[in-house]
């Protein structure tokens, strides 16, 4: 065994340690972050957080704003949008309500009655009025049927003469009225034999069913000289 002095193996030991520590200096000069991590290929990159842009928004939400432009372009395009109430039918374009035809009056829808006496030239004239009073609207076309009658109901006198004119339909409303003009000559004039009626009976025309109307004008010829009644077609209204 070869002793070593002491200060030869300490100076061997100070070179050693200089030697370590030249080479970590040297090492410890190069920047192992200067250049980023290399991934290999098929590996997952570093997990980094990330911060979602307000722009950003969710698929439904996107396709709700997409649905609903069109229904405001239409709109835009055609003003104000209108709905029709639930439950109703478009109208028909062209086409309008009207009203149902009248048809003949009939004898129960009717009233009759005898308005004031208008006398003139030795002549006595009285309206024969007839009035709808039902809730429909129908006509009555030509000349009414007359009679004087007696409080024990039988006839006075025949029948009136029809005076020669030109018949025309009257369509009545409910509430209106027509007349004729029922004529004969004053019987203190003509002389003729007279009776006091005490009612009218009135019929339409194309009925069978008379009407009574109360009859106050007094006397009337029943026969004798100049006793004929005349009857004209009925006019619309309630008397000349």
């Amino acid at each position: 065994m070869v002793n070593t002095p002491r200060p030869a193996r300490q100076g061997a030991l100070l070179l050693g340690t200089a030697a370590v520590l030249g080479l970590l200096t040297a090492c410890g000069g190069t920047d192992v972050h200067s250049n980023p991590p290399v991934t290999a290929p098929g590996t997952a990159a570093p997990a980094r957080e990330t911060t979602k842009s307000p722009a950003s928004a969710p698929a439904a939400s996107g396709s709700g704003t997409a649905a609903s432009a069109p229904s405001n372009a239409a709109a835009s395009r055609g003003g104000a949008a209108t709905t029709a109430p639930p439950g109703t039918a478009p109208a028909a374009p062209g086409t309008a309500a009207t009203p149902a035809v009248g048809k003949r009056c009939h004898t129960g829808e009717l009233r009759a009655s005898v308005g004031r006496g208008d006398p003139g030239a030795g002549q006595e004239n009285f309206p024969v009025v007839i009035t709808n009073t039902s809730a429909r609207t129908c006509t009555l076309h030509g000349y009414p049927g007359a009679a004087f009658v007696g409080a024990s109901g039988t006839q006075l006198g025949p029948d009136p003469h029809r005076t020669p004119g030109s018949p025309a339909t009257v369509t009545l409303k409910p509430g209106q009225s027509a007349w004729a003009g029922l004529t004969f000559s004053n019987p203190g004039i003509s002389e003729a034999k007279t009776a006091t009626p005490a009612a009218l009976l009135v019929t339409p025309p194309d009925e069978h069913d008379p009407l009574k109307a109360a009859w106050t004008g007094g006397p009337v010829p029943v026969s004798g000289n100049s006793s004929s009644v005349r009857l004209t077609v009925l006019s619309p209204g309630t008397g000349p």
